[in-house]
């Protein structure tokens, strides 16, 4: 080995090494944050023009139900339908709120699969 060369490690890739584990302690700690404000989050999820709501919060866990009055006479078939269709609207709501917050906070780190 020659003289210097240590085990081709120099301290350009050691400066390199320590702010990758900088970064990726700055992802760890961001995320922690963004799952306490996802928990706290509520998404609304909205079927029949506003007559049936469905409330997740950020991280999808269900929250409530809201269903109007006015939508009970229509038979259970159609409130069933309307509260998944609200559902459905809730999710898709949370994972894209959940999908931007994510890119805001890795945001130009190159992770692969996110």
């Amino acid at each position: 080995m020659a003289k210097g060369q240590g085990f081709g490690f120099g301290l350009g890739k050691m400066k390199e090494l320590t702010e990758a584990f900088k970064k990726a302690q700055q992802v760890q700690e961001g995320a922690k944050r963004l799952q306490e404000e996802l928990d706290q989050l509520e998404v609304e999820g909205v079927a029949g023009g506003g007559l049936v709501k469905f409330y997740l919060s950020g991280n999808q866990e269900p929250r409530r139900v809201e269903i109007s009055p006015d939508v009970l006479g229509e038979g259970a078939d159609v409130v069933a339908s309307l509260v998944a269709e609200a559902a459905i609207d809730a999710y898709q709501k949370s994972t894209a709120t959940m999908r931007e917050r994510m890119e805001e906070l890795t945001g130009g780190l190159n992770l692969p699969g996110l």
